[in-house]
């Protein structure tokens, strides 16, 4: 358990918008804020899991604290420790009141270890659309700031505590391989070779078969600073079989859009709407029922992969990104990754 008694950043006023939000849980290291009244008394508080619900059901940035926040939050009592002890066994962190009911401090469960049994990045792609980059180098090596794209990835993985990692390779596999053997890291990611092209989701069939628990796949030309142990909570305690990250993407309307009821009637006119889709980021938590579903050493990819699940009757969640997100799978998108790492260093 930790006391955390330096608590500023981690509290809200009810007027506070959703967009401010998400920015401080990008920045501090205890995902969470406790909303207060005008006496600091605690009225509810929002985690990270509920900021991402509240992107699946639409709301905006400007969108106050209250309408995401859980209003009834459990809250302890500094006269009675014992009973805060015993609530943090059942939720991640505990608000603490004084006897006037104003928040004094939090006290915080001990992290949770991974739950993730491997990771498995998807290093074999032709990488064909960023033209002349990937005519002597695969597209996972390709540089962003001083290390590829590949080494941002595994990077990410060792700090979120996956120890077991696998990489897949096919097009210009030497490359990727010579690589991950001369590379400095806390964990040795075993090399999967594809000797034909599998798609993006068939190396799955070649994990070994010991594996108990889900795996994490993640495509080898995706950076991001998402927290991967907030996907494995949301996995777990949402009860998936499978979780998509998804990333919203917005579509700018240049017209008038008409809205008609059933019958043509009709019903109004939106001018140059910007509608909000979401899309697949290239990262998946995908439980060993899905791994059973690949056929071995066939060609299929995620989508298809996905729909099979659907079919099968498997419980497939989706994780929206807030975090920084690039998928580098053109020139464009190569050239605005390394100015994002040039910015942040």
């Amino acid at each position: 358990m930790k006391r955390l008694t330096d608590i500023a950043a981690q509290v809200a006023r009810p007027k506070e918008r959703l967009g401010a939000v998400m920015r401080r849980f990008n920045e501090l290291p205890n995902a969470f804020i406790i909303v207060v009244d005008g006496r600091r008394r605690p009225i509810g508080t929002v985690t990270d899991g509920d900021v991402r619900r509240a992107i699946l059901d639409g709301l905006t940035l400007e969108a106050e604290v209250t309408k995401v926040m859980n209003a009834r939050p459990i809250i302890g009592r500094l006269d009675d420790p014992a009973a805060a002890r015993r609530m943090l066994e059942q939720v991640p962190f505990v608000p603490m009141i004084d006897e006037a009911g104003a928040l004094v401090e939090i006290w915080r469960a001990a992290p949770a270890e991974t739950r993730i049994a491997a990771a498995l990045v998807m290093a074999g792609g032709y990488g064909r659309r960023l033209g002349k980059h990937t005519k002597r180098d695969p597209k996972p090596l390709l540089a962003v700031g001083d290390k590829p794209i590949l080494g941002h990835i595994l990077a990410r993985l060792e700090e979120c505590g996956i120890r077991n990692l696998y990489v897949s390779t096919h097009y210009l596999a030497e490359r990727i391989e010579t690589y991950l053997d001369r590379r400095a890291g806390s964990s040795r990611p075993a090399v999967i070779r594809e000797e034909i092209s599998l798609g993006t989701a068939g190396a799955l069939s070649l994990l070994p078969r010991q594996i108990d628990g889900p795996v994490l796949v993640i495509n080898g030309d995706v950076l991001t600073k998402l927290d991967l142990g907030a996907l494995d909570y949301y996995h777990h305690t949402h009860g998936h079989d499978g979780t998509i990250a998804v990333s919203p993407y917005r579509v700018a309307v240049p017209y008038g859009v008409i809205r008609q009821d059933e019958k043509g009637i009709f019903q109004r006119i939106d001018e140059k709407p910007t509608l909000t889709y979401f899309v697949a980021a290239g990262i998946y938590m995908l439980g060993p029922e899905f791994c059973r579903l690949v056929p071995p050493k066939t060609r299929i990819d995620m989508p298809e992969l996905l729909n099979l699940g659907r079919a099968a009757g498997l419980k497939i969640g989706l994780f929206p990104i807030h975090e920084y997100w690039v998928d580098v799978g053109r020139p464009d998108d190569l050239d605005a990754a390394n100015r994002d790492h040039k910015a942040e260093h």
